[in-house]
């Protein structure tokens, strides 16, 4: 945000997407809480009452202090986008967040929305409403607002377009853009969440998977790291287990020798499809694998 464009804010004044601040306090919060439930907005620390500049005074860790604050507060977690200007030799913090798309968040058991230019705690009917219609979407259906098509790789859903027809033993005559839309993977022209785990161009750092073979409880033999598309991550992982399985090789009068694995291997692939298609990947933290005794335990 510019400077220009602060002006205009506070010309423009507090409304449905917009609210001032003198410093950072719990009805902050409370404010983020209600713009996510909402429509997403923005909260401007360092306005008084009267839209004057009087500016917060911070270090090198109040910024990150006041974020790691939202998120312990919030529940699902808040993590705003936060932008610094210094305008009159002052500092204004701007907070934005997107409307969330799992809802209601609560602060501290509490739930909020945004009427106009203030909040409103939400009844029981409200918020019992806001979880109904969570159940029937999900958090990778909604737009991602960090990424744009320029974000995905295009080769790969190309790639994935030709498996479907080779499975099908049709011809898709849509585009790629237009096959990804017709799947809502693009909603009103913004890849969503979901469209870029499963075609991220180059490294995502939300799909990161750690896949270990261990020799003791200390000692690693092989590792893989991973931070790819949800596709790629498969099979490199399916690749990784199978290389470390024990497999009997039996001679049978076909001209092509048999492999038994010691575990099944569709049963492996489905354990790891599952758990890449039910990982939480609003959690920052990585998925990690130890392929025998995770496998061994799973299918006993």
């Amino acid at each position: 945000m510019t400077i220009t464009e602060l002006h205009d804010i506070l010309t423009q004044g507090e409304g449905e997407n917009l609210e001032f601040k003198s410093s950072f306090n719990n009805e902050l919060i409370e404010t983020l809480v209600a713009f996510a439930n909402t429509y997403g907005g923005k909260v401007v620390v360092g306005i008084n009452d009267k839209n004057g500049i009087t500016g917060v005074v911070i270090n090198q860790e109040s910024v990150q202090n006041w974020v790691n604050e939202i998120k312990q507060k919030t529940s699902p977690a808040l993590i705003p986008d936060v932008a610094l200007i210094e305008i009159e030799n002052k500092i204004v913090v701007i907070f934005s967040v997107q409307e969330y798309p799992i809802k209601p968040v609560a602060t501290k058991g509490k739930y909020f929305k945004r009427v106009l230019n203030s909040n409103h705690s939400m009844n029981l009917d409200e918020i019992a409403n806001e979880h109904l219609k969570t159940i029937n979407t999900s958090w990778d259906f909604y737009p991602d607002p960090n990424h744009s098509l320029e974000h995905i790789s295009f080769d790969k859903v190309d790639n994935f377009i030709q498996k479907i027809e080779q499975n099908s033993q049709t011809k898709i005559e849509f585009s790629s853009l237009d096959f990804l839309s017709k799947l809502e993977i693009i909603r009103n022209s913004q890849i969503t969440y979901g469209g870029y785990l499963l075609f991220v161009k180059d490294h995502c750092l939300i799909s990161d998977v750690q896949v270990g073979r261990f020799k003791s409880d200390t000692m690693i033999i092989d590792s893989l790291s991973l931070n790819t598309d949800l596709f790629n991550e498969v099979e490199e992982i399916l690749g990784f287990v199978k290389k470390h399985l024990m497999v009997e090789f039996i001679i049978t009068g076909e001209p092509q020798r048999t492999e038994r694995f010691d575990y099944p291997l569709d049963a492996i692939r489905e354990i790891v499809i599952n758990m890449i298609v039910h990982r939480d990947y609003r959690d920052s933290s990585h998925s990690i694998i130890h392929p025998v005794r995770y496998f061994r335990k799973l299918i006993a």
